[in-house]
């Protein structure tokens, strides 16, 4: 395997490891600050939609931080963040299917549904900056 290989797989587990601390950092500082109720109770809708906001917001930074380490193709690099994430949101969406107590349907389906779009979304702003700061070739004399 090249080193090209390596650093791929390094800019999507970076993306992926940043939205799941990221995430679960700003859930215990949430519950810390008794925003949110204690571990193991019930959450208002409400709160879930605050959650949702930030997962995001992180999701979109994930997607930005994998294309900045890919080695090429930083968009791609990004939906292959975005395709990999499908598999645990599915798995929200599933586990909430058995256990309803554990809150609105929405929210696992509203994560699932997003993770694409919000990746793709950081790998379009990291090209863009990209685009954007390089050295223009035309001449303006």
């Amino acid at each position: 395997m090249t080193s090209r290989f390596w650093r791929s797989v390094g800019a999507v587990a970076a993306g992926f490891v940043a939205v799941v601390v990221l995430s679960l950092a700003t859930d215990q500082v949430l519950h810390m600050l008794q925003v949110y109720p204690p571990w193991g109770q019930p959450m208002s809708g409400g709160l879930f939609g605050l959650a949702t906001a930030y997962r995001i917001v992180y999701t979109i930074f994930g997607g930005y931080l994998t294309a900045r380490l890919a080695p090429h193709a930083p968009v791609r690099h990004a939906l292959i963040l975005g395709f990999i994430g499908l598999l645990p949101a599915f798995g929200g969406v599933m586990v909430a299917l058995s256990k309803p107590e554990l809150g609105p349907l929405w929210y696992p389906i509203m994560i699932l549904v997003s993770g694409v779009p919000c990746v793709w979304l950081g790998g379009v702003l990291y090209r863009s900056r990209v685009a954007s700061s390089a050295p223009s070739s035309v001449s303006t004399s």
